[in-house]
């Protein structure tokens, strides 16, 4: 089965910066589109940022557009979530998703915690 880990998360100061990692496994990477997601305690998991397949990145509807970035690494099997001028709003647990581009199946990792705090 396809599996997703998470990795990078971790204590940061307000306005600091992070970079987050996302390791798929089991499948063929390159037949994925990838999206990270994160959720504050038991609020609604929102959308940070999605990357094709193809390699292109997509911001539309992102609540940090302008304040992250999303990258793929295919030699890797890894996409990577950059984020910079952190505020404690950012804090949450932050999730990969892999979505297959015929649209099924989905698989989610467990998570990795971003924390935003002086």
């Amino acid at each position: 089965q396809v599996q997703l880990v998470e990795s990078g998360g971790g204590l940061v100061q307000p306005g600091g910066s992070l970079r987050l990692s996302c390791v798929v496994s089991g499948g063929v990477f390159g037949d994925f589109h990838v999206a990270w997601y994160r959720q504050a305690g038991e609020n609604a998991r929102e959308l940070v940022a999605r990357i094709r397949n193809s390699g292109i990145g997509i911001y539309e509807d992102s609540v940090v557009k302008g304040r992250g970035t999303i990258s793929r690494d295919d030699a890797k099997n890894t996409v990577y979530l950059r984020m910079w001028n952190l505020e404690p709003e950012d804090t949450a647990v932050y999730y990969c998703r892999a979505d297959h581009y015929r649209g099924t199946p989905t698989y989610w990792g467990q998570g990795t915690q971003v924390t935003v705090s002086s």
